[in-house]
C-alpha cells in the first residue's frame, strides 16, 4: 500500500463535523452548599452587638449569650434573618431550637443555684455552667452556649505565630546586649509595678468606701478574673452592688483590724541599715544577670581550670618536697645511727685496752 492511501484513511477516520461527538470529561461536583443555619450562627457569633460571656463548662471554656438578648438582638437587627432564606419569617423560638437541633448551639444552666451570704440575687452572667436536661429555647433563665469553634481572625493567625517567637526571644535572654537587657529588665519591672500599684490601688479605694459608706465598688472588676476575654479584663467601670449593705459593727471591726494592721507593719519595718544591706544583695543579683556573657562564662571556666591545674601542681609539689623531706630525714637518722655505733665501738675497745693493762700489771 502506498503512502498516499496511507494518509487517505488516516483522513477518512478523522471525525468529522456532521459525525457523533466524543463524550465529554466528567464534570466537577458542584461543592455542597453550606447550610444556612451555619452561616446564620457564625454570624451571630461574630456580631458584637449581641451580648455574650465566657464560662466554664465541664472543664471547658465556652462562650454563651442569653435568650433575652438573643431575643433584643433579632429585634434590632431584622436584616441578619435574611441569610435564612425562607425561614426568615420564623419566631426566635423555632430559630433557636432549630439551632439546637442542628447541634450548633445547646443550653446551658448555672451550677450554683443558691444565693451567697450578703447577696440579693444570682450572678446575672455565671461563670461555671452545666448542660440543662431541657434542650428547648427559654427566654427568660435560658443560656445558650456555641459549640462550633470561632473563625479564626487576621490578628489570631498572626498572634499563633508570634508566640514561638517571643518564647525562643525570653529563652535567649543571657546572651542579649548589655543595653537590650536593661531595657526589658525595666521593662518587665514597670509592668510588674504598675499591675501591684492597680491592685494596691483598688483595694485602698474599696476599703475605704466600704468602712465609710458601706458600698462595694470595684474599679478594674475583671482584673482577676480567669474566664473573661481581655476587653472584659481591663473593663474600668465598676460594677453594680447587687449585695445588703453591711451593718456597722462590722465595718468598726474592720477598721479596727485595719489600723493595728498598719501599726504593727510599720513597727516592724526594717531600719535604714536592713534596707541597704538588701538593696546591696538585690543589685549584686542583678548586676551578675547584666553582666553575665558567654565570653565571660568561657573565660571563668577557664580561670576555673587553670586554677585547679595551679592547684594540682601545688599539691603534687608539696607532696614531692615532703618525700624528699622525709628521704633527708631517714638518711640523716641512719647517719647518726652509724657514728653512734662507732662511738660505741670505740668505746668497746678503749674498755678493752684499759682491761689488758690491768692485767699486765
Amino acid at each position: 500500500m502506498t503512502k498516499s492511501g496511507t494518509e487517505k484513511k488516516r483522513v477518512r477516520r478523522a471525525p468529522q463535523s456532521g459525525g457523533r461527538d466524543l463524550p465529554d470529561a466528567p464534570s466537577k461536583k458542584p461543592a455542597p452548599k453550606k447550610d444556612v443555619y451555619q452561616l446564620f450562627a457564625e454570624k451571630v457569633r461574630d456580631n458584637k452587638q449581641l451580648e455574650s460571656r465566657w464560662a466554664i463548662m465541664q472543664e471547658t471554656r465556652v462562650e454563651y449569650f442569653r435568650g433575652k438578648d438573643f431575643t433584643a438582638f433579632l429585634k434590632n437587627c431584622p436584616e441578619i434573618k435574611e441569610i435564612l432564606g425562607s425561614d426568615k419569617d420564623l419566631d426566635v423560638e423555632d430559630i433557636v431550637n432549630t439551632l439546637l437541633r442542628k447541634n450548633l448551639v445547646i443550653r446551658c444552666d448555672r451550677v450554683v443555684k443558691t444565693l451567697r451570704p450578703g447577696k440579693k440575687k444570682l450572678s446575672s452572667w455565671p461563670a461555671h455552667l452545666e448542660i440543662h436536661h431541657e434542650q428547648v429555647f427559654s427566654e427568660n433563665d435560658g443560656f445558650f452556649a456555641w459549640t462550633f469553634m470561632k473563625r479564626r481572625t487576621l490578628w489570631q493567625t498572626i498572634l499563633s505565630f508570634l508566640w514561638p517567637i517571643f518564647a525562643l526571644a525570653i529563652c535567649l535572654f543571657p546572651v542579649y546586649p548589655y543595653q537590650c537587657k536593661i531595657v526589658v529588665l525595666y521593662s518587665c519591672a514597670g509592668a510588674l509595678l504598675f499591675i501591684v500599684t492597680i491592685l494596691m490601688f483598688r483595694a485602698m479605694i474599696f476599703g475605704i468606701l466600704w468602712i465609710l459608706l458601706g458600698k462595694r465598688v470595684w474599679f478594674f472588676p475583671n482584673i482577676n478574673a480567669e474566664e473573661t476575654t481581655f476587653r472584659e479584663l481591663v473593663r474600668f467601670w465598676p460594677e453594680k452592688d447587687e449585695g445588703e449593705p453591711p451593718k456597722w459593727t462590722s465595718r468598726l471591726f474592720y477598721a479596727i483590724v485595719a489600723v493595728l494592721v498598719v501599726l504593727l507593719l510599720r513597727h516592724h519595718a526594717p531600719d535604714e541599715a536592713a534596707r541597704a544591706r538588701y538593696q546591696k544583695k538585690v543589685s549584686n543579683i542583678i548586676d551578675d544577670v547584666l553582666e553575665w556573657s558567654p565570653k565571660l562564662a568561657l573565660s571563668g571556666m577557664m580561670e576555673k581550670h587553670a586554677v585547679v591545674n595551679t592547684t594540682e601542681s601545688n599539691v603534687s609539689a608539696s607532696k614531692n618536697s615532703s618525700a624528699f623531706s622525709s628521704a633527708e630525714e631517714t638518711t640523716a637518722d641512719i647517719e647518726v645511727e652509724t657514728s653512734t655505733d662507732e662511738v660505741g665501738e670505740g668505746n668497746r675497745e678503749g674498755d678493752t685496752v684499759d682491761d689488758e693493762a690491768d692485767h699486765v700489771e
